[in-house]
């Protein structure tokens, strides 16, 4: 009797502990990161771990988070996303375009565990999506390229031909050409987010072609490297400061800052108040910001440049404002007529001026 008196009370002891470590565990918010590039790429995936790393300063003990980098777009991606929903993740951020269908898929089999997509545009119940308007920084970036170009050929590196990467390329050439009717663009394709090879041979390639301006919407520092190495070209730091080149081709840089829309959405898994939302802010909101623009660039183009910046957080100015045709001659745009963004997130062409086609 006595032993089963000591048994049952160390299983009720038992028992309690567990229920204690139990709650203590769920009282905690999982959060989980899916990165297409390493942590240490110096642009997006840098941001958006940046981004990680706030939501565990704003919370503490009160959140747990996880990542995964290097993921590859599609299968792997999947299989990423269930493991992380299988060992207790309650929020889910994936990072990359490529990662849509595979969260939806992901999210369909897991409807209590809430997913965030960035860059993309399929929702659902339990799938929000969000983006930053990085066009706007992209006429910022053209305007300073168009006015420190001698070689009138700005060079441009293109991951994938998706409307995100083709509205950044139509928003610095219709800057750039505004501030230097003679500039023309040459557009080459990496075909990829991170390869740092990838990108150095594309900008190596535009840079043998005349450039001597390089932007790029690809990860890695590789292209401004390319233009230290060339010693006559100007790049622009893309997704972060790439401060390592402020001493010498980086004139200015688009910074993702992810942080306040990772603690906002925490917060809201936290408090029970998370519904699925579209979300796509600009420098308005702080989500793009406009790096350092260096004494490299002369002061009346810095100031045309913060100017410009300035009248679009405002609100005063949109980058994409008529009168603009499209490639092909036909009419886009009247004088004073802005682009709506049903057209810019679906955008698949080039306004009239840029030479070449869109791949298929």
């Amino acid at each position: 009797m006595k032993i089963t008196k000591i048994l049952t009370t160390a299983a009720l002891a038992l028992g309690m502990a567990t229920a204690v470590i139990a709650g203590s565990h769920s009282e905690k918010t999982k959060v989980g990161f899916v990165y297409v590039g390493p942590v240490g790429d110096g642009g997006w995936t840098f941001e958006h771990n940046n981004g990680r790393l706030a939501v565990e300063a704003e919370f503490g003990d009160k959140v747990e988070t996880v990542f995964v980098e290097s993921v590859p777009e599609g299968a792997d991606a999947e299989r990423v996303m269930t493991q992380m929903a299988l060992n207790g993740a309650d929020l889910i951020f994936t990072t990359s375009f490529g990662y849509m269908d595979p969260t939806i898929n992901v999210a369909a089999k897991f409807p209590n565990v809430r997913f965030e997509h960035a860059t993309g545009y399929k929702t659902a119940d339990n799938v929000s999506v969000y983006s930053a308007r990085f066009y706007e920084g992209r006429a910022v970036q053209g305007t300073i390229a168009g006015r420190m170009t001698e070689s009138n050929i700005i060079g441009y590196i293109g991951s994938f031909p998706i409307p995100e990467v083709i509205r950044g390329i139509n928003s610095a050439y219709i800057h750039a050409k505004k501030v230097n009717p003679d500039v023309t663009f040459k557009i080459v394709w990496a075909y990829t987010w991170f390869d740092p090879a990838k990108e150095a041979d594309a900008a190596k390639v535009l840079i043998e072609q005349g450039a001597d301006v390089i932007l790029q919407h690809t990860d890695s520092t590789a292209p401004l490297a390319a233009a230290a190495a060339a010693g006559n070209v100007i790049g622009f730091g893309q997704a972060s400061d790439m401060a390592e080149f402020a001493d010498g081709p980086r004139v200015s840089s688009i910074i993702d800052n992810w942080a306040p829309y990772y603690i906002e959405r925490t917060r809201a898994v936290m408090d029970g108040t998370w519904t699925s939302v579209n979300t796509w802010d600009g420098i308005a909101q702080g989500m793009v910001g406009i790096g350092e623009i260096t004494d490299r660039v002369p002061a009346d183009v810095k100031a045309e440049a913060t100017a410009l910046k300035d009248s679009i957080a405002s609100g005063d100015y949109h980058p994409f404002t008529g009168p603009l045709k499209k490639q092909d001659g036909s009419d886009w745009l009247a004088a004073g007529e802005t682009a709506d963004d049903g057209t810019l997130a679906g955008m698949n062409f080039y306004v009239e001026g840029i030479e070449g086609d869109i791949p298929g």
